[in-house]
């Protein structure tokens, strides 16, 4: 005899009701900005070239496939904010450790560098360091918009690592230090691999926040993609084209860094590694 179905949980309802009312609300908000594009574009009249753009991006050549200026200044944006990542990361997980050391000197220069540098503008930070520091140390201009970039984007990076750092169960330090490990091994091999997963949520909004800053260094003749979307809109004129563009360029960037956060998260849980917060070190 066929049993009988037991009906549906009630949760489960209101989750499928949930998810159709957002996602009729997500199709609806799309399409309205679709018309508002569509009614703006009627109302102004603009003349749209977008075939005019694949040869910014790329050229067929007698040599075969050639990169346009954009996929060039493109390559300079990735250079640019790949220098900059690995080195946001040394000097934010240096100044974290000053800020967590028990030298009044070593916390105070941290200190005094982190104020400086979060409250201040990134603009000016950059022509200081372009116009000012590279003059007189004889440093190129690829260089010095990594240092700038390096050096704002690592004082938010710190505070993210010392978070982390300082959330680690009390008895991992005490169980690293009972073993008789030397502060390197400990951070090295207990401290800092769980540290590094907590971190990694709010480490990624600070990569993908790089990738947005990293434009500023078209204001110092750096010809990165901003820069040579800059040159093509003044000789072509195809403005809204040209900016949707390179708006969309760094969009995938940022849409790829958030997946592989994402995905290297998902793993980590699937692996038994979601800690969850605990009691903090004394």
């Amino acid at each position: 005899m066929e049993q009988p179905r037991r009906p549906r949980p009630a949760w489960t309802r209101r989750i499928a009701r949930n998810a159709l009312t957002d996602t009729g609300l997500y199709l609806c908000l799309m399409a309205g900005m679709v018309w508002l594009l569509a009614e703006g574009t009627q109302q102004s009249g603009y003349n749209w070239q977008w075939y005019q753009i694949p040869k910014y991006l790329w050229q067929i050549t007698d040599q075969g496939l050639a990169w346009g200026p954009l996929m060039q200044g493109f390559g300079v944006t990735l250079q640019i904010t790949a220098v900059s990542m690995g080195l946001m990361l040394c000097i934010g997980l240096v100044t974290a450790l000053m800020r967590m050391s028990a030298s009044l000197v070593a916390r105070g220069t941290a200190r005094v560098y982190m104020e400086l540098i979060r409250n201040s503008p990134l603009l000016i930070q950059l022509f200081f360091i372009y116009f000012v520091i590279a003059p007189i140390l004889d440093i190129p201009a690829f260089w010095a918009a990594v240092i700038a970039l390096s050096l704002f984007e690592g004082a938010y990076a710190s505070e993210i690592l010392r978070a982390g750092i300082t959330s680690i169960h009390a008895g991992q330090w005490e169980a690293a230090r009972s073993l008789g490990m030397s502060p390197f091994a400990m951070y090295r091999h207990i401290i800092l691999p769980q540290a590094v997963r907590r971190v990694l949520p709010p480490m990624t909004s600070q990569a993908v926040s790089l990738v947005k800053d990293s434009a500023l260094v078209s204001t110092i003749a750096i010809m990165d993609l901003t820069q040579q979307g800059r040159m093509i809109d003044a000789e072509t004129f195809l403005t809204f084209e040209i900016w949707f563009t390179v708006a969309a360029v760094y969009l995938a960037v940022t849409l790829v860094l958030s997946g592989a956060a994402r995905m290297l998260e998902q793993r980590d849980k699937t692996n038994g590694h979601d800690f969850q917060p605990q009691e903090r070190i004394p």
